[in-house]
């Protein structure tokens, strides 16, 4: 199967999830727009229950510290942002609309959310540092979905995704995107990308997750936040924050850092931010599950 076929077999696997909730295009929309307020935002939300319930049970979560429960949307827009609360809606709607069972023995979807919170949290610290403007608080929105791609191999292409997941932790220094590609045609940042875009999200999120296993970042997408995101995916690795499914994605690239402009010292601050944020992450993880 070539890789034109084999793109048509992965998007005719992904029109067969569920429809995002309906509230998700609209704050899209809201996104796009730029023009968006807090009342904008809660009125949406307010028309799915179930995702307003959820959001209000992440806003209560060790990982914001609150001390007194926060019990409507008006005051997790007041406490949070409402770029945040945006943020928060539409990464839970999509990991909503994707399978919630697993195929794969290998592969963990609570390691990997476990994983993905630590990476969006890296995000929102690199671009703290690096003075990166996130009106839309699209970083965290990367981060929290970078490898969403996975879960859409574990689920449709589980046999080839197991053999990929096996030759990453079995062989000796073969990255698993590098074994993805090899075994299926397409590495999961690649598939995330597709679904995203499939889904119409904004280019500035679908670029940096289609490419963070690329060399090469394509015209039209920030090289910056490509290295952010590549930077802040390995960090939580360095700790042991989440799933290891990818043994040979060791150290951060040289060249990140350079273009980043960012020095050990920046490193060690951001992983020591983790490490002390460890019981809160896991618990943010659990309450999306």
């Amino acid at each position: 199967m070539d890789r034109e076929e084999l793109k048509t077999r992965i998007y005719s696997k992904i029109d067969e999830l569920p429809t995002l909730p309906v509230v998700i295009p609209r704050l899209l929309r809201l996104m796009e727009s730029g023009r968006s307020s807090a009342a904008d935002v809660t009125e949406a939300i307010s028309h799915d229950p179930a995702l307003a319930s959820k959001i209000l049970k992440v806003s209560n979560s060790a990982y914001y510290g609150f001390s007194r429960k926060i019990a409507s949307l008006e005051r997790a827009v007041a406490l949070l942002g409402f770029n945040m609360v945006k943020s928060l809606a539409l990464s839970i709607g999509v990991i909503r609309g994707l399978p919630s069972g697993k195929r794969s023995s290998r592969f963990s979807r609570e390691g990997l959310w476990v994983h993905s919170l630590a990476v969006a949290t890296a995000m929102k610290e690199l671009g703290g540092r690096l003075g990166t403007r996130d009106a839309d608080g699209y970083l965290f929105i990367i981060g929290l979905l970078h490898d969403i791609g996975k879960v859409v191999l574990d689920e449709f292409f589980s046999e080839l995704f197991r053999r990929a997941l096996e030759e990453a932790r079995d062989a000796s220094g073969v990255a698993l995107h590098v074994a993805e590609r090899r075994v299926i045609g397409f590495d999961h940042g690649e598939v995330g990308g597709m679904l995203l875009a499939r889904w119409k999200f904004p280019g500035e999120i679908v670029g940096p997750i289609s490419v963070h296993h690329r060399d090469e970042v394509p015209e039209g997408t920030s090289a910056v936040d490509v290295a952010m995101l590549r930077t802040a995916d390995v960090l939580p690795l360095e700790l042991g924050l989440g799933e290891r499914d990818d043994v040979a994605l060791t150290g951060v690239r040289r060249g990140d850092i350079e273009l980043l402009e960012l020095g050990e010292r920046d490193l060690l601050e951001v992983k020591e931010k983790l490490r002390g944020f460890e019981d809160e992450i896991h618990a943010f993880s659990s309450a999306i599950g």
